[in-house]
């Protein structure tokens, strides 16, 4: 499923979007209190981002479940694995999100 392939990437992207504009909020936090706010509004609008495309993924797998059965094992293998590292990634960034609004 090429389309599930593509919304991996484009989590993946998001993710890392999301990760620089949390560390851009850590970083200028000091001297540009309102700019490191508006990175740290970002770095949220990314997870938005991400949360809307993971909901996404999850239902094509499930409409493909209902229509066709299991999808491919190789497939839901790679989709596992990468999806894995994509939530173990945005719990990170949530924390560190959670970490700059604390302070």
């Amino acid at each position: 499923m090429k389309v599930i392939i593509d919304l991996v990437d484009q989590i993946d992207d998001e993710l890392k979007g999301a990760k620089k504009y949390i560390k851009l909020a850590f970083r200028n936090r000091a001297e540009h209190p309102n700019l490191a706010d508006r990175y740290a509004e970002l770095s949220e609008a990314e997870m938005g981002h991400v949360k809307v495309l993971h909901e996404e993924a999850a239902s094509m797998i499930d409409e493909v479940r209902r229509r066709d059965g299991e999808p491919p094992a190789d497939m839901m293998a790679v989709y596992n694995y990468e999806h894995k590292k994509q939530m173990d990634c945005a719990a990170k960034i949530r924390q560190m999100i959670a970490e700059y609004r604390s302070e």
